[in-house]
């Protein structure tokens, strides 16, 4: 059995991982994850997080312009969970 994942903390600046690419498929209209093996088509939510991730904005910025984009408030934890998903699938490197 895997020991759980620590948490992405708040001042981590996520990246999507070196062997994933992240693109626009226009036919699905939506964000996909391209790898060698294959291809996970992301939800809305997914795809605005993912394309977010640069390596040099914190989380907590990324919180705050989903919030502003969005007109919004209190995504803190539900970004937290996607992001811990996409870690434990190794989408994200912290």
């Amino acid at each position: 059995m895997n020991a759980p994942q620590a948490a992405i903390a708040l001042d981590a600046r996520p990246r999507v991982a070196g062997h994933f690419r992240l693109q626009w498929e226009e036919v699905q209209k939506a964000w996909v994850l391209l790898y060698p093996e294959g291809m996970v088509k992301l939800n809305g939510s997914a795809g605005e997080i993912m394309q977010r991730l640069d390596g040099e904005k914190t989380v907590q910025a990324l919180i705050d312009e989903l919030e502003s984009s969005f007109e919004t408030s209190g995504l803190t934890q539900d970004v937290l969970d996607f992001l811990a998903i996409a870690q434990r699938h190794g989408w994200v490197k912290p």
